[in-house]
């Protein structure tokens, strides 16, 4: 499993809009790709303009080469490119240990 973690920054005025944007843009775009695996969106309690989208693949191909060279990822970058104030930093993690659940 892989985590892609994006750190995005975006117009603090536009946050309520852009919450409901990244949502529907996982859950109809990029859930629907190959080796997606769950996600989660944080929203900084410090930096109200900074949200963190943590992206679980399967492998880092399906991130990298499957969905980044699809049509879904034109999409995806339709739905929430806008309020971008500048290009995410995007990662890739891979685990190394968690806790019991």
């Amino acid at each position: 499993m892989i985590l892609e973690l994006a750190d995005i920054r975006i117009d603090v005025d536009k946050a309520a809009e852009f919450e409901k944007a990244i949502v529907h843009g996982v859950e109809t775009v990029i859930s629907k790709s190959p080796g997606f695996s769950g996600y989660k969106v944080n929203r900084s309690i410090e930096s109200p303009d900074r949200f963190v989208l943590m992206i679980y693949w399967a492998t880092l191909e399906d991130h990298t080469v499957t969905f980044r060279g699809s049509e879904a990822f034109t999409a995806w970058r339709a739905i929430v490119g806008p309020y971008f104030a500048q290009a995410p930093v995007v990662e890739h993690l891979a685990l190394v240990a968690k806790s019991e659940d």
